[in-house]
């Protein structure tokens, strides 16, 4: 998530709940506008509504290649993750595919 600032100057900052044990309850937005005393920190870290539709533009053009190469892992390792032979972070160098 990022920190956008709308045209009128209102920035939305991501802000996250948790419980008391840490867990995510959720993920929301909230408005901190000119005058606020946090408003210059979360300035610098701003962009516009252009400049992050620009950064997902960016993502999905390379997001084909990406997908390309899990979808031939996926399919190559499927008997492997199905039975259970896997388990997370399990996978090492040689049974990855290569990135070019």
């Amino acid at each position: 998530m990022y920190v956008i600032r709308l045209a009128d100057g209102t920035l939305r900052v991501p802000r996250s709940l948790t419980s008391e044990d840490g867990r995510l309850i959720g993920n929301a937005y909230v408005d901190v506008v000119p005058g606020d005393p946090d408003y210059d920190r979360w300035l610098k870290e701003s962009l516009t509504e252009e400049e992050l539709a620009e950064r997902r533009g960016r993502w999905q053009e390379g997001d084909e290649e990406l997908e390309r190469e899990f979808l031939a892992f996926k399919t190559e390792h499927a008997g492997q993750v199905e039975g259970g032979q896997f388990e997370a972070g399990q996978v090492t160098a040689e049974q990855e595919p290569e990135r070019g």
